[in-house]
């Protein structure tokens, strides 16, 4: 392929820049010629799933793909909270307090609609030019304003304490990681969020995507 799309199921502990680096380096090695290859939309390091990624031509149209509703499965950790949102981040024992289902209904059911959220310091938006993560990792004050995404649905699909298990439609620039450190203060009990997987960018499934192994990419 020199032009179009690509869906990548994204592996666990890889960045979206990784997995770009490595497909550019099998296309342009098939090509003979050096292939321009980028994303539409990163995810978090230690989050897997879908990934568009834009071949060639088709590169000049990535805003596009940017843009579109996004649907996520995740697990929510309840009683800790996490410097980054994530595993990777120094995790804290904040409360003992077991919610119950219902309580946890109630909040996702707040949650859903157009919200403010503030994106996590631990994140790929730019601050003056720099990466939001590089700043934080500094040990510098990251002020992120907040903005209005929308949730369009979220679906409770199973709860064993401390996690929750859900499924949630978004619009685009959402993080779910600030969603799931809001359902832990909402609850009261503090939360991070222990896995993410994407699942469907628009009409794109994560059924449709291939491996980095089937194309060939082992390391």
């Amino acid at each position: 392929m020199t032009d179009g799309i690509l869906l990548i199921d994204k592996p666990s502990g890889m960045t979206s820049f990784g997995v770009v680096a490595r497909v550019r380096r099998v296309l342009s090695q098939q090509a003979g010629k050096k292939i321009k290859v980028g994303h539409t939309g990163t995810l978090d390091p230690f989050a897997t799933g879908l990934l568009i990624l834009c071949i060639g031509k088709e590169t000049k149209n990535a805003m596009q793909y940017t843009k579109l509703d996004k649907v996520y499965e995740a697990t929510i950790r309840l009683g800790q909270t996490s410097t980054t949102g994530d595993p990777e981040g120094d995790v804290t024992k904040v409360s003992d307090v077991q919610p119950s289902r219902d309580d946890i209904e109630k909040v996702l059911q707040r949650l859903i609609g157009d919200i403010m959220q503030k994106p996590p310091a631990f994140s790929a938006l730019k601050i003056n030019g720099q990466r939001a993560y590089h700043l934080a990792r500094q040990g510098k004050d990251v002020d992120i304003p907040e903005r209005q995404i929308t949730i369009h649905d979220i679906e409770l699909v199973e709860y064993a304490y401390p996690d929750v298990r859900i499924r949630t439609h978004v619009s685009s620039g959402t993080y779910i990681r600030s969603l799931a450190e809001d359902v832990g203060r909402e609850l009261g009990v503090g939360a991070y969020c222990l896995q993410l997987r994407r699942t469907a960018i628009a009409d794109w499934s994560i059924e449709k995507a291939q491996t980095l192994a089937e194309l060939g990419i082992t390391d």
